[in-house]
């Protein structure tokens, strides 16, 4: 029976005590915040009077609060992310990329020859001096109010002589209690109020700017670009290893025993080895098909040998004269010169298969960070990616690595396609 009374208490006690305890805790956050907010500005204010008064009655000793002033910057900044942080739910405000490169002095340097360091101090001596008057304000309210509202405790607490002799401010005392509580009542409401007008002023002032904000979006979605490239190119190569080590070793040894068998099995009738022998055709058309889809994949000649040497098999394997130019100074990434045997050789599947051409021309020329792709032949021209001709494709796989694409195929020809690929991601 006592166990259950102390559980029934507990469960009707806890709906009231969390309320409270909820509101102890955003209170405490509320002082916290403004008292921290005008020690800050506060300072920021010494400095800011310091240095206009030896600016009026001793120019040179204004040196002292302004340098002090601007290597205040950089701390004061931090401090006051950590209180919207600590104090303020959901306001944390965002970091200022950091500069590159550069230590000590230099970094200093650097660093006030930057736009977010004037912005930050924009907000330390100027806004944030008249926020922490408003902080300063909002504080003595809540504290003028919380002594106010329990002005009957300060009372009992005065000797009884006091309270005989002032026993007819009754009515002022309650008036004023009163007062309190309602001041109280509005605190949060104020406390709101100011920070809707601080925290975008803070957050714009001492966070990045909405350009920097972007800019630093694109670095990061470009560094994660490089990231996916990257990784479907290994995976592409993990493929090829696949096939050429796997299914492509099955099917060799597949067409070995085949050919082994028509050769020695003699006395089969027709019948059998007319299977055998299409079976055999079979397997060696497997294993060509799988050949050419390594190839387009990832050709191992492109890792070990280099664009290049890739290229050159291409040229030779083209049913057509192909005149190949390529002039590398340094190799670029590898998903880079993946990209660049892709395009010539869906280029050249294009020209066999539509242009009519009796010859193309592939140049290949790595001219400072930029590897210029160019196929051309002498085909009847009309080519339109919207066609479905494999160009959008390529395109799309040019785009994947930040490059460019065009084409010229007028009727008649020449075509030629154009691509620029930037050799580092």
């Amino acid at each position: 029976m006592i166990h259950a009374t102390r559980a029934l208490l507990g469960a009707l006690g806890r709906p009231l005590k969390d309320p409270l305890h909820r509101a102890r805790r955003l209170l405490g956050a509320q002082i916290a915040f403004l008292a921290t907010g005008v020690l800050l500005h506060g300072i920021a204010f010494l400095l800011w009077v310091w240095f206009w008064l030896m600016l009026f009655y001793a120019p040179g000793g204004a040196l002292v609060p302004l340098a002090l002033g601007l290597a205040s910057v950089v701390p004061a900044t931090w401090l006051h992310r950590l209180r919207f942080a600590a104090y303020v739910e959901d306001a944390e405000i965002p970091r200022v990329p950091p500069l590159p490169g550069g230590y000590g002095l230099v970094r200093g340097w650097l660093r006030m020859r930057s736009r977010p360091y004037w912005r930050q101090t924009a907000h330390h001596f100027l806004a944030g001096i008249l926020m922490g008057i408003a902080e300063a304000a909002m504080l003595i309210l809540l504290v003028g109010s919380a002594a106010a509202a329990t002005v009957y405790a300060w009372e009992w607490a005065l000797p009884d002589q006091w309270r005989d002799a002032y026993a007819g401010y009754s009515t002022q005392i309650a008036f004023l209690m009163i007062v309190g509580v309602v001041g109280l009542l509005l605190a949060p409401r104020t406390f709101n109020a100011l920070l809707r007008v601080e925290r975008p002023v803070a957050t714009g002032l001492l966070g990045p700017s909405r350009a920097e904000e972007l800019e630093r979006r694109v670095e990061d979605l470009a560094e994660r670009r490089a990231e996916t490239v990257a990784a479907a190119d290994a995976e592409r190569r993990r493929i090829e290893r696949d096939l050429h080590d796997g299914a492509q070793q099955r099917l060799v040894s597949l067409a070995v025993n085949l050919g082994l068998a028509r050769a020695t099995l003699t006395d089969l009738a027709p019948e059998a080895r007319h299977v055998i022998d299409e079976a055999h055709r079979e397997a060696k058309a497997a294993i060509e098909e799988i050949q050419l889809l390594v190839r387009g994949l990832h050709p191992a000649v492109l890792e070990d040998r280099g664009l290049d040497a890739a290229l050159s098999g291409i040229a030779a394997r083209a049913p057509l004269p192909v005149r190949l130019t390529v002039s590398l100074e340094e190799r670029p990434a590898p998903a880079v010169e993946a990209v660049a045997y892709f395009v010539v050789s869906e280029a050249l599947a294009n020209v066999t298969k539509h242009a009519e051409a009796k010859g193309a021309e592939v140049s290949v020329v790595r001219t400072g960070g930029i590897l210029q792709v160019i196929v051309s032949d002498d085909g009847v021209g009309g080519a339109d990616p919207a066609e479905g001709s494999g160009l959008d494709g390529l395109r799309r796989r040019v785009a994947s690595v930040d490059g460019t694409f065009s084409i010229s195929s007028p009727r008649g020809g020449p075509t030629v396609v154009t691509v620029e690929l930037p050799c580092v991601l």
